[in-house]
């Protein structure tokens, strides 16, 4: 495995098993001095700190009580007017369907914008309920989407309330895109789970799907309208703000002690990867994440990117190899999110970015996205659902059922590294 890092203190305190167990903690109502021990226990990214702290901060309030439309009518033009000077009115709004995490409303802006020509744009907002699965940061999302306008097909960012000014929860609003998640016939499972793409598709999407995964990792890092971003300072970094992130959370949500989840976070912060560079990680790309158009076969959206931050590569490599998101083709063979073997896939993800995939280091991100994976179900998922807190309740108890045959992933995965 990876060699370990010359300054890693196995007596750390965020190395240690918590102080505080779960038949003490009052997870439902976290005490202040609780928030920051967890926030020194496991740091990371200064944004995602703030979202963290906010979501325990406001846990004890009250649970999701359903988003009335007209409310959001008025919170979305309210911040429109604070930018646009011109009139304008929102037409045809209507509930998104799809989605674990995120409340989403479509809508017709009829105004003029900024070139002067008068226009009907057609917009979606995307908003958290009381406590997302993944919380995030809308800014974060606004910011990214912004950065890769004319890299890779994205949706239009418009306009952002980070802080939920004008609306219950933050927000961003951007353009809506025309596509599918699916092929017409075909069926998946809830979150765009184990989608069949079917031979001839799958063929003709798989070079976009590489190209454009290898466009994203090649960006540039250091553009400067990533404020709300952090970058890596030393090769380990992004590692080991990857292992606090998710650790923290468990710590945050989890509802009962696993022995192999406190198992995998120690072996992972014994075996933290060095990152030969660092790149614009995605974090959630996959099928299901993006629409296309049927006939011509073009990615028309990469959908998302609430989880998108600065790190090592792999990362993408190992959340998209995932077995949830893959299935196995007509001969036999287990397909990458539908779409190649995994040896194939490596290899022409190599060939599209000319950037190796390191074996060691891509089996680290293997046990971390397995590890995730039950921290979104198990964790959040529970928590959330367990305190009314989402509109997808039904949806986030049937997530749960997941987290036994990633919990025997993990386990396989941990195994072959010892």
């Amino acid at each position: 495995m990876n060699e370990r890092r010359p300054d890693y203190d196995p007596g750390a305190a965020y190395c240690r098993p918590a102080a505080m167990t779960y038949d003490v903690i009052d997870k439902d109502r976290p005490t202040a001095e609780w928030i920051e021990r967890l926030s020194q226990r496991f740091p990371v990214e200064r944004e995602i700190d703030r979202v963290l702290r906010r979501k325990l901060e406001l846990r004890p309030g009250p649970s999701f009580g359903g988003a009335n439309l007209e409310r959001l009518v008025e919170g979305v033009r309210a911040l429109i007017a604070t930018i646009h000077s011109g009139d304008f009115s929102i037409v045809d709004p209507h509930w998104l369907t799809g989605g674990a995490s995120k409340l989403q409303m479509a809508f017709t802006l009829d105004w003029i914008p900024p070139d002067g020509s008068p226009s009907l744009t057609r917009l979606v907002l995307r908003m958290e309920p009381a406590a997302s699965v993944c919380e995030t940061s809308r800014l974060r999302e606004h910011q990214m989407l912004s950065l890769f306008e004319g890299i890779v097909p994205v949706p239009k960012a418009y306009w952002v309330d980070p802080d939920a000014t004008f609306l219950p929860y933050p927000a961003l609003i951007y353009g809506f895109s025309e596509g599918v998640t699916k092929p017409s016939r075909s069926t998946s499972n809830v979150t765009g789970l184990g989608i069949n793409l079917g031979i001839e598709l799958r063929e003709r999407l798989t070079p976009h799907f590489l190209s454009q995964l290898a466009l994203i990792h090649k960006a540039p890092i250091d553009h400067p309208a990533l404020t709300a971003f952090d970058k890596p300072d030393t090769p380990y970094r992004a590692a080991e703000w990857a292992l606090n992130w998710w650790e923290r959370v468990w710590e945050e949500d989890a509802g009962e002690d696993i022995p192999l989840m406190r198992f995998a976070a120690g072996w992972m912060r014994h075996n933290l990867p060095r990152a030969d560079r660092h790149s614009i990680i995605h974090a959630d790309y996959r099928t299901g994440n993006f629409l296309f158009d049927e006939e011509s076969a073009r990615i028309t959206a990469w959908l998302d990117w609430e989880l998108a931050h600065i790190g090592d590569r792999h990362e993408d490599l190992a959340w998209t190899m995932s077995p949830a998101f893959g299935h196995y083709s007509e001969g036999g063979d287990f397909l990458t999110c539908g779409l190649l073997p995994e040896t194939q896939f490596l290899a022409r993800y190599e060939e599209a970015s000319g950037l190796p995939a390191i074996p060691a280091t891509l089996h680290f991100y293997r046990v971390l996205s397995a590890y995730k994976a039950i921290v979104i179900v198990l964790g959040a998922g529970f928590r959330n659902a367990r305190n009314g807190k989402s509109h997808q309740d039904v949806l986030l108890v049937w997530l749960m059922g997941l987290a036994y045959p990633l919990l025997e992933e993990l386990r396989s995965r941990l195994e072959e590294a010892i």
